[in-house]
C-alpha cells in the first residue's frame, strides 16, 4: 500500500473522529440555546450512535458492489453537510437531522476505509495496517474535545464550521488522489455473493452471527460497550469522588488518550505479529477487566492516570487486534462485514452510556465494576471459543 493513500485514509478518519470528539465538551452547552434539558442531549448523542448502527452494513455491502472511493468521498462530504447544519441550526429538529447525518455519512467512511486497507495489505502486515488506522481515529477523539473547547470560547457555532470545512476538503483531496482499490473485476466476480442483500439487514445479522466471524461481532460489543461505559460517565465519578474540575478531567482524557494512541500506532501490529490476535485478545480483554476494578480502588490523582491509562492500553491493543482477526475471516466480504463490525460497535456506543448512567445513580462504582464484568465474561467467552476453533481444526485434520 503506498504511503500517501494510507496518510490520506488516516487523515479521513482522523477527520471524521475530531468531528464526533470535538462534541463533547460543546453539546451542553449549545442544547441550552434552545431551551433544551440533559434527556435532550442524551437523544442527541443516542442517535448518532444509532443511525451508525443502522447504516454501516448497509454501506459495507455497498462499499463490496461499487468499490470503497465512492463511500469515501460520500462519507466525508456527507458528515460535512451535518457539520454544517448543525452549526447554522434554529431548532431542535435541525440539531436531530445534523446528528442523523452525520451518523448515516460517518458510518460510511470507517468500515470502508478498514476494507480499504484489508484490499491492499498482505496479511501478515494487516495488523499493523488497523493499528495504524485505529491510532488516527484515537488521535481524533483526543485532540477533538481540545479543538471544539477552544473554539466555543469564540462561538459554539465555530467548532461545528471547522468540522465541515475540514471534512469537505478531505472529501476534495479523496477524489484527486486516493486511487480505487477494489477494481471492477473483483467486484463482478463478487457479484453472486451479495444476493443476501434482498433479505434485509436483520436476517444479514442473524447469518453472520452464526458465520465463523458471529462471535468476533460480539466481542466487538463488548469493547465498544466497555470503553463507552467507562467514558460516559468518568466525568460525574471524578467530580463526586474526586471533586475534579474540567481541568483535571480534561487532563486524564488528553494523557491517556495520547498513551493509547501510541499503543495502537506503534505497539499492536508488533504484538500481533509476536503473539497472533488469539492471544492478544485474551490479554487485552483481561487487562481492560484490570484496569476496571483499579479504577474504584484509586485514591488520588496520580493513582487515577495510571489505572484509567491501564483500561486504555488494554482498550487500545483489542480494537485493532479484533478488526485484523475479522479481516482474516472475512474472505472477500470486506466491505459487508466490516459494516457489520461498525453496526456492533455503534450498538456498544448506545448501550454504554444508558446503562452506565443507570447503574451510577445506585452507586457510583457499580458501572466500573459492572464493566470489569462484561470484560471478564468476554476473557472467558473467547478462551472457549478458540479451544472449540483449535479442535474442530484438528477434527477436520484426522478426517482428512
Amino acid at each position: 500500500m503506498k504511503g500517501n493513500q494510507f496518510t490520506l485514509l488516516s487523515f479521513n478518519l482522523f477527520i471524521i473522529m475530531v468531528g464526533i470528539g470535538l462534541v463533547i465538551p460543546i453539546l451542553p452547552f449549545y442544547v441550552e440555546k434552545f431551551n433544551a434539558n440533559a434527556q435532550i442531549m442524551g437523544l442527541l448523542v443516542a442517535m448518532f450512535a444509532f443511525m451508525q448502527f443502522i447504516f454501516a452494513p448497509i454501506w459495507g455491502r455497498y462499499s463490496d458492489k461499487i468499490g470503497r472511493k465512492p463511500l469515501i468521498v460520500l462519507g466525508l462530504f456527507g458528515f460535512a453537510v451535518a457539520e454544517f447544519i448543525f452549526a447554522f441550526a434554529t431548532g431542535l429538529w435541525m440539531l436531530f437531522l445534523s446528528r442523523a447525518l452525520a451518523g448515516i455519512f460517518g458510518s460510511a467512511l470507517m468500515p470502508t476505509a478498514m476494507a480499504y486497507v484489508s484490499d491492499v495489505t498482505a496479511e501478515e502486515k494487516r495488523g499493523q495496517g488497523m493499528g495504524l488506522l485505529g491510532a488516527a481515529m484515537s488521535l481524533g477523539i483526543v485532540i477533538g474535545p481540545g479543538i471544539g473547547g477552544w473554539l466555543a470560547e469564540f462561538d459554539l457555532s465555530y467548532p461545528f464550521i471547522f468540522a465541515g470545512i475540514a471534512a469537505t476538503l478531505a472529501g476534495v483531496l479523496s477524489i484527486t488522489i486516493l486511487p480505487e482499490s477494489y477494481p471492477k473485476e473483483a467486484r463482478q466476480a463478487n457479484k453472486l455473493e451479495h444476493d443476501e442483500e434482498k433479505i434485509g439487514q436483520i436476517t444479514l445479522m442473524k447469518t453472520t452471527l452464526l458465520s465463523p466471524v458471529g462471535f468476533l461481532l460480539i466481542l466487538v460489543f463488548i469493547m465498544s460497550f466497555g470503553l463507552a461505559n467507562f467514558q460516559a460517565i468518568f466525568g460525574y465519578y471524578s467530580m463526586e469522588r474526586y471533586s475534579f474540575g474540567p481541568q483535571q478531567v480534561g487532563l486524564i482524557i488528553l494523557l491517556t488518550g495520547v498513551i493509547g494512541t501510541m499503543i495502537q500506532g506503534g505497539v499492536v501490529g508488533k504484538l500481533i505479529s509476536s503473539f497472533g490476535e488469539e492471544r492478544v485478545v485474551k490479554g487485552s480483554l483481561l487487562l481492560s477487566a484490570i484496569g476496571f476494578v483499579l479504577m474504584t480502588l484509586a485514591p488520588s490523582l496520580p493513582w487515577v492516570l495510571m489505572t484509567t491509562s491501564i483500561f486504555f492500553i488494554g482498550n487500545s491493543i483489542l480494537r485493532p487486534a479484533v478488526n485484523t482477526f475479522i479481516s482474516k475471516l472475512a474472505g472477500r466480504r470486506q466491505g459487508m462485514v466490516m459494516g457489520l463490525n461498525n453496526s456492533f460497535l455503534s450498538l456498544g456506543n448506545v448501550a454504554g452510556p444508558i446503562i452506565a448512567g443507570t447503574l451510577f445513580e445506585w452507586n457510583i462504582h457499580i458501572p466500573y465494576i459492572f464493566g470489569a464484568l462484561v470484560m471478564l465474561i468476554g476473557f472467558i467467552s473467547t478462551s472457549i471459543w478458540i479451544s472449540r476453533k483449535k479442535k474442530a481444526l484438528l477434527t477436520a485434520e484426522q478426517i482428512q
